[in-house]
């Protein structure tokens, strides 16, 4: 007569043997499939970030020199502003020189992306494209409306690299 402790004792120590080795294998290989996943996920990452940090190094990366440029072309304006109707004809070339340098440069600009910020007189004023220079009550304006434009703003995409320099109304009293 065969007892039941008899019966586990010829139970196979080996078959336990491959039990806990297919529970180490498994947990090893699922270890093995959490570590892979994680680095298809990191590199995924890096790839997405790289491609973000190529295009703002191509949008943006010319943003120095651009903010540099920025006084050339204020000097370019204040010239052809400065230039009065009887020089016109007598300095012809000169004055059309200038000028041509000047649309050279704005084709510049707008191939690179930037773009003038031109406010108008009664342009209400924001802040994040508008730099207020001082603040004057103006009869017939509304508090916030731009009273007067001392200089263009910038923008270069969809950042801004200077703001539009105004005047701006306060209250009237």
């Amino acid at each position: 007569m065969i007892d039941i402790t008899s019966e586990e004792a010829l139970e196979d120590p080996e078959d336990s043997n491959v039990s806990a080795e297919l529970d180490q294998l498994r947990a090893e290989r699922d270890e093995f499939r959490d570590r892979f996943m994680r680095a298809v996920a990191d590199a995924e990452n890096s790839r997405k970030r790289a491609d973000r940090d190529r295009r703002e190094a191509e949008n943006y990366g010319g943003s120095k020199l651009a903010r540099d440029m920025l006084p050339v072309f204020d000097n370019m304006r204040r010239a052809i502003e400065a230039i009065a109707e009887d020089q016109r004809e007598a300095q012809a070339a000169l004055i059309e020189g200038i000028e041509l340098t000047m649309r050279e440069l704005l084709s510049v600009f707008n191939k690179h992306g930037i773009v003038i910020i031109s406010p108008e007189m009664g342009e209400k004023f924001d802040p994040q494209i508008h730099e207020a220079m001082f603040e004057a009550p103006v009869p017939g304006t509304k508090a916030g409306d731009i009273i007067q434009v001392m200089n263009v703003g910038f923008m270069i995409h969809d950042r801004l690299l200077r703001p539009a320099q105004v005047g701006v109304s306060s209250t009237p009293a």
